[in-house]
This record gives C-alpha cells, sequence and structure tokens, in this order.
C-alpha cells in the first residue's frame, strides 16, 4: 500500500518496501465476505456497509488468538507489549496465557506509559525490571527508550501487541504501537495485534492533528476521537502512513463499531489508575484539554476526568452558561471535591470548586465540543487568574488553532465546525482499514 501524500514524516518507511498487513479471522464466524466488508472499500463509508448481525459475547483477540489464530506465533520466541488490561474474557492475564500456549517461547515483556501493572502516574519514568510473577525480564518502553532496541529484539520472531485503549488520540498506548511496529519492521520481526473494543465506540470528533505539532501524545493526523480500535490504527498506521512491518491483526470477534465497552461483557480493568471506569473514558477526549491548564481534571480523586475545577472557579455561574449553551446527551452540576496526591500536582489536598459532567445520552454526547465550551466559558471567567501551559495544550488539541481561538473569544461551535473538512478527509482516509461494522443486535 502506499503511502499518501500530505501526511507527516513517517515512522519506518524505507524507500522500496512495502508494509505487509495480515488479518486473522475466525474461520467458523467469519468468512472472506465479512472480512472484506469490515475491511471496507474506497466509497462505502466507514467500511461498515449493510450493519453485520452480532451475537453473544465479545471474545477480544487474546481469546481468538488462544483458539483460532495460535499459527501467528506458534514456533516463535515471543515478545509482548501489555499491561494488566489485557486479559482473556475470563480475566486470564495475557503473560500467563501465552507463557502457556503449546509450541510459544514468551521470552520477554515490554511496558507501556504506566508500567506493566499499569498502575505509575502519566510521565512517570519507568525502568526495566523483572516481572515477579512469572520471572520474566520486563523492558520498559517508557524509560530511556520509547521503541524496543534492536537488542531488545535480537532474539525473538514475533512482537505481540495487548493492551486496552482508550479511543482518544492523546492516550499514548498507540503511539507505543507506532514505535514499536517500527522497531519490528527493521528488525525483520512479526508483529502481531491482538485487537479489543474501542471503549467508546466509533464516532469521529474533535480536530485532526496538523503534522508540525506531532509529538508522543499524537503522532498522526487523526483526530481526537477516532473511533478505531488499535488494530485499525495499526493497520492505518501501516498503510496509509508507510510503516514497513509484516502486520498481522487478530480482531475482536462480536465487536460492531456502535457497542459501548458495558455491552461487551467484558469486565472493565483501568489501564492506567486515573482511567477509573467507562465514564471517565467517555469525557477524556473533551475534559483531558484541561491538563494543558491550571485547572484540575479530577486527578486524585475517584471521578477522574469527569469534572475539573480550581479553587477560584466560579463554578454555579459556570454550570449556568453550559446549560444555557444548550449541550446535548450531558447534565452540568456544580460540584465540590479534594484531591489527594493528585499525580499532576495540582491543588493537593485543597477543596477545589468545579463542573461534574454526566452522560445521559452517549449517542448524541460529544464531549470534545462540550470541553470547548467550557474552556471558553471557564477562560472568561477566571480572567487574570487563567494560566495555559501552551506547550502542552497545544500538544494535546494537535494545533495552537483551538487554543489562539479560545484567547481571541471565539464561539465554540465556530470553532467546532471548523474541524468539518478534516474531519471528512479522515474518515474517507480510514475507510480501507476498518474491520467492523454496526451491529443489529441493540435494534438500531
Amino acid at each position: 500500500m502506499r503511502a499518501r501524500k500530505g501526511l507527516p514524516a513517517r515512522i519506518g518507511a524505507r524507500p522500496g518496501r512495502r508494509p505487509i498487513i495480515a488479518l486473522a479471522l475466525l474461520a467458523a464466524a467469519c468468512g472472506q465476505a465479512e472480512a472484506d466488508r469490515h475491511a471496507g472499500a474506497p466509497g462505502d463509508e466507514d467500511g461498515a456497509g449493510a450493519p453485520a448481525a452480532r451475537t453473544g459475547p465479545v471474545r477480544p483477540g487474546l481469546d481468538v488468538l488462544l483458539t483460532d489464530s495460535a499459527h501467528l506465533v506458534r514456533g516463535r520466541r515471543v515478545g509482548l507489549i501489555t499491561n494488566r488490561s489485557g486479559v482473556t474474557r475470563d480475566g486470564r492475564s495475557a503473560i500467563d496465557a501465552l507463557s502457556a500456549l503449546e509450541g510459544v517461547e514468551l521470552v520477554t515483556l515490554f511496558s507501556p506509559e504506566h508500567g506493566i501493572r499499569g498502575v505509575a502516574a502519566e510521565g512517570e519514568w519507568i525502568g526495566d525490571e523483572v516481572d515477579a510473577a512469572s520471572g520474566l525480564p520486563v523492558v520498559s518502553l517508557y524509560g530511556g527508550s520509547r521503541a524496543p532496541t534492536p537488542e531488545a529484539l535480537a532474539d525473538l520472531d514475533a512482537l505481540v501487541f495487548d493492551l486496552q485503549d482508550i479511543g482518544a488520540r492523546y492516550y499514548t498506548y498507540v503511539s507505543t504501537m507506532a514505535y514499536a511496529m517500527r522497531a519490528a519492521g527493521e528488525a525483520g520481526v512479526r508483529f502481531v495485534v491482538l485487537d479489543r473494543p474501542n471503549p467508546i465506540a466509533g464516532l469521529v470528533q474533535g480536530p485532526v492533528l496538523e503534522p508540525g505539532f506531532a509529538t508522543f501524545v499524537g503522532l498522526y493526523p487523526v483526530p481526537v476521537r477516532h473511533g478505531m480500535t488499535s488494530g485499525e490504527l495499526a493497520r492505518l498506521y501501516a498503510g496509509a502512513f508507510g510503516i514497513a512491518v509484516e502486520l498481522h491483526v487478530v480482531p475482536a470477534d462480536g465487536w460492531g463499531r456502535d457497542m459501548w465497552f458495558d455491552e461487551t461483557g467484558l469486565p472493565w480493568i483501568p489501564p492506567s489508575r486515573n482511567m477509573p471506569a467507562l465514564e471517565s473514558a467517555t469525557h477524556y477526549p473533551g475534559t483531558c484539554l484541561f491538563e494543558g491548564t491550571n485547572l484540575s481534571v479530577g486527578r486524585g480523586t475517584p471521578a477522574a476526568f469527569q469534572q475539573i475545577g480550581a479553587p477560584w472557579l466560579e463554578a454555579d455561574t459556570l454550570v449556568a452558561r453550559l446549560r444555557a449553551r444548550g449541550l446535548s446527551g450531558v447534565r452540568v452540576e456544580a460540584v465540590e471535591f479534594v484531591p489527594e496526591r493528585p499525580s499532576d500536582g495540582k491543588f493537593d489536598g485543597e477543596t477545589l470548586r468545579g463542573v461534574r459532567f454526566t452522560v445521559t445520552d452517549r449517542d448524541t454526547y460529544d464531549p470534545v465540543r462540550t470541553a470547548v465550551m467550557a474552556l471558553r466559558e471557564a477562560r472568561d471567567l477566571a480572567g487574570t487568574r487563567w494560566e495555559w501551559n501552551e506547550p502542552h495544550f497545544d500538544r494535546l488539541a494537535g494545533s495552537d488553532g483551538l487554543r489562539r481561538a479560545i484567547e481571541a473569544g471565539g464561539e465554540p461551535d465556530s470553532i467546532v465546525a471548523s474541524w468539518d473538512r478534516g474531519l471528512d478527509a479522515f474518515r474517507r482516509l480510514r475507510v480501507p482499514y476498518l474491520l467492523y461494522g454496526e451491529t443489529t443486535a441493540r435494534g438500531r
């Protein structure tokens, strides 16, 4: 697949070399016709075609590998990128499952941001270690290097990725995946993604990242809420953005693009310590933008990313202004909360006045649009008390355009409408790489 023009510098693309992309599907449940439909075709909007009937529980890619696609790793020395979110449907860890798989030698673990157990703070340096439970070496991908080194890959025949993503561009697990894909490609190591549902379903919202603002919290021109799974993103990275690697994606069986995580029958295992529930993940594409300001997002509380606040915030006035804007699919109310040892260091032990967001209709709720309205109103109310962390906010937003528009007093709906062209282009770009249609099981 040829990389498309007008996109940022590629990770791992080399002249004359093209990525190899393969798809492992359940032989009994997914014939070639369904594989073709899920993969999409140019001109078929979002690759969904006619909704595919879905019945029974969702099985993550790990379960599918164990029962139907073990040939991808059998007879190979395997490395595994995972944390506590990488489990089978019945809660068995990917580490234990692959260790016990006949004909597979699991030799090295790799840990992303938050560590192999998913409990380290955001941005915290992670060192190499030995996993106490398995005795396997753990190579950090969030310490001295963000990608597996040639030395770490030298004895591997396959590198497997099994992490639960959140569905927002700035959640760094998919950046770890991209870096690891590049490294695997350069080392001639097979890369296998064990896919998992996008917990916040398949909606596409928020600004598309501009290439000049690419960082580890956003590598490629995708929207804040991309509506794709990790496996689909891996296909996009290889096919559209030029990562040259032998890529195999093992899809999650039974998942449809309109399914939310609580409809999958899978247990919610926080992929990081400030992602305690699906409610937090649903707001995260919007409220995470406040990380680039001097407001708290509720880190150090049980409701991280479900609320924003500061000691000086005029919460009642902010709530009244937000309600007057007629927000869709979300309830806002004034609250007080006290962060305890927050990992961002904001307002430890202080009583904060804030706004709590509660989803009332998640199919109409746009967390990024809501956040833009909250940013605009909070900025206006705060006056001189407001502070931007400009580099970080712009990294999250994917450009300096949102911050500048808010500073200029821009109307939120006009700001959001300015993203439409980029979102339409992204929807077209992603079509060939999609694996899942919608489900008819919910009667929609």
